[in-house]
This record gives structure tokens, sequence and C-alpha cells, in this order.
């Protein structure tokens, strides 16, 4: 394996250390500052610069990552929040959104919230990113060649009389990766049939993020959000410098998955001509995540492009229904849900991306409704 620029056998390598740590590895943290504290994290190091930081009692979301001191996600000015300052009511899920390389938004709501949601609740995209996990397990062990890190919890959304369902979720990756991979299972565990939103709610950052970034997807069709974001739909791939007083704007892709039936989604900064390029990507499978939402937010500080790959469309669980758009688990049924994240250092990497991408054609339509006709 590489570490540092040289290739080592293992047992070469375990002669050089003590312990596996001095190297890579995983660990336990308390958060004490604030309204952060109590607040528990596992930071996982590859070795390789990558450092990812899971908060365990958000949702196992990714609060942050870096790779070789350069940051992949965008941080809100909120920064880590406990999960006993989550405010339910209206949009003040935004009081405690970190951002983070990844947000989970669910189980059972995505997008705007419920006309009563004083009463019920029911915010903005949900509360599984303020659920602490449970059963939590940390390994870090040689599999053949390979030294694996792993972060595994539970996470459930329930209440007396209705839903009862539970997001199981392994972080991992191993010694020497520029990359991460996470594995969820949303389980019902109840005996009724339960309606379930997901979206992931990826937040790319600068530096990958920056005036002339562009993003490498597959979108064969683009539809805006609302009026807003159909001025500017063509340029959707291209960003701005911070811009005061920028309103967000959303677009809907339909992505086209390669062979093996994933899709990636890759932000890119303009340095690579000159070798100090930076970029971020995300990779899913689109039978298990159909659906894209693109996340265009150009303002001062809440400067950030999100990549959002999910079930479900943004428009709140009540149109959803209305459409008959929503999905629903079964008694005793799972789901499963694989992402990669990582990050772009070099310039053959780009030139991949780039040709996946330049085979195929992008549709700019009115409305995801009208993906169909692009297929």
């Amino acid at each position: 394996m590489n570490i540092y620029g040289k290739d080592y056998t293992t047992k070469a390598l375990r002669k050089r250390v003590g312990n596996m740590d001095q190297i890579a590895g995983v660990r336990r943290m308390a958060l004490d500052d604030g309204n952060e504290r109590p607040g528990r994290v596992a930071l996982i190091r590859t070795g390789s610069g990558l450092e990812v930081t899971v908060h365990l009692d958000r949702g196992m979301d990714i609060a942050s990552a870096a790779f070789q001191g350069k940051a992949m996600g965008w941080r809100s000015t909120t920064g880590d929040v406990a999960p006993q300052y989550y405010e339910a009511e209206g949009l003040r899920w935004l009081r405690s959104y970190f951002g983070g390389m990844m947000t989970t938004c669910g189980l059972t709501r995505v997008g705007g919230p419920a006309a009563d949601s004083a009463e019920s609740g029911q915010g903005l995209h949900g509360r599984i990113s303020n659920t602490p996990a449970r059963d939590i397990c940390v390994r870090q062990y040689w599999d053949g060649n390979r030294y694996m890190l792993r972060v595994r919890g539970v996470m459930r959304e329930t209440t007396v009389f209705g839903e009862n369902l539970t997001l199981a979720r392994t972080v991992y990756t191993a010694l020497g990766e520029d990359r991460f991979w996470i594995h969820d299972v949303v389980t019902n565990e109840g005996f009724k049939k339960t309606g379930l939103m997901l979206l992931y709610h990826c937040n790319v950052g600068w530096p990958a993020l920056d005036e002339n970034s562009r993003i490498l997807a597959p979108s064969r069709a683009v539809a805006p959000r609302d009026d807003h974001a159909r001025d500017g739909q063509k340029q959707w791939h291209h960003m701005d410098k911070p811009t005061h007083n920028y309103q967000e704007k959303c677009y809907y892709h339909d992505m086209a998955p390669g062979r093996d039936g994933a899709v990636t989604v890759a932000m890119l900064n303009d340095q690579f001509a000159s070798n100090n390029g930076f970029g971020v990507y995300v990779k899913y499978f689109k039978r298990e995540l159909p659906r894209f939402v693109q996340w265009k937010m150009m303002g001062e500080q809440d400067y950030v492009c999100g990549f959002e790959p999910s079930i479900c469309t943004v428009e709140g669980r009540e149109a959803e229904e209305e459409k008959g758009l929503l999905n629903y688990l079964r008694p005793g049924e799972r789901r499963e849900f694989h992402l990669e994240f990582g990050a772009i250092t070099s310039r053959e990497t780009v030139k991949t991306l780039e040709k996946a991408c330049r085979k195929v054609k992008t549709a700019y339509v009115d409305s995801y409704e009208d993906f169909g006709q692009h297929k």
C-alpha cells in the first residue's frame, strides 16, 4: 500500500509503528463549547490526509471532511449544535443546520414544513439529522492487506401511534484512502405501512467551490424548481463569486447512470491547468436514489452548492402525497443506500469525468415531470 508517497507491504508497515493510530485511526471525542455541548463525534484519519468527522449525536452525519488540509464540505455559521437545541417548527431546522459534507433529510419529511408544523413538529427537512445514534460500534482492523476504519450506529425515528423507522448507518474507509463510503439501511420496525422520504444533503464548499468552478455531472435533463431558478437555468453548472443578497436557486436533474448503475457528480475549481486544482465528488446509485436536486447558493458566507441525491422532491410531504410520488415501507421492509465521497487532485481524474459527461446531452425542461420524455 502507498503511504506518504511510498509503497509498503503490510508487514513492513507494521514493523515501523507501535500503534496504528500513529498513521490512521478513529478517535471518539466530546464537544464541550457553547451549544455544541454535549455532543459526541468520531474523527476518522486515513493517513493519506483525509479526515472525516462523524457527528454521533446528529444522525451520524458528516459534520466536516478535509483532504490534505483542504475543506471538502461547507460549514454554516451555526457550527456544531447539540440535538438538545433542535427546533422542529417551521424553518427553524436552519437554526442548527451545520451544513457539513453531508446532512441527512428525512425520514418521514423532506422539503418544506407542514402548514401546522407548530403543532405537529413536522418542520423543514425532518428530524433524523437531530437524532443521536445508539449501539455505536467503532472498528479498526486488518482485512487482509487493508486496514479498515468503520463507525456504525443506529438512529430511530418513532412516535406513539405513528411511525417506527430505524436508520442503521456505517461510515467506513481504509488506510491510505482519499475517499470514504456510507452504507445506510432504513427499516420499518413497525406494523403499519409508513411513508418514507430521504435526501442526502451533500454540501460542497470552498476551495472546491469558487468563482468559475464548474460541476461535472451526467445530467440529461435539468428543470428549475421555480421561476427564479429559471433565470440562469443553463448556467446551473457554472459557479459565481460570493454575491451580496443572492437568492438561492434549486434545480432538478435526471442523471444518466453508468454501466454499473452509478452516478458521479463533481465540483472542480479552475486551477487544474496550473496543477493546483482541487475538487470533490459524490457517487451514488440511481436505482437506490432516482432523484437529484442541486442547491445553488452563491451568497456571502452562505457560499455552497448542494448535491442532493434522493428518493423524493423537496416540495414537502403533502405535495408528494398529492401527486402520488410518496414512497412507502411495508412492515418489516428495508431499503439500502450506498454513497461514496472523495477528493479530486489529478487532471487524469478530471479527464475521466469529462469523458463520461460528454456522452450525455443535456435537455432543458420546465418541470421534473417532463423528465420521462428524455430517458
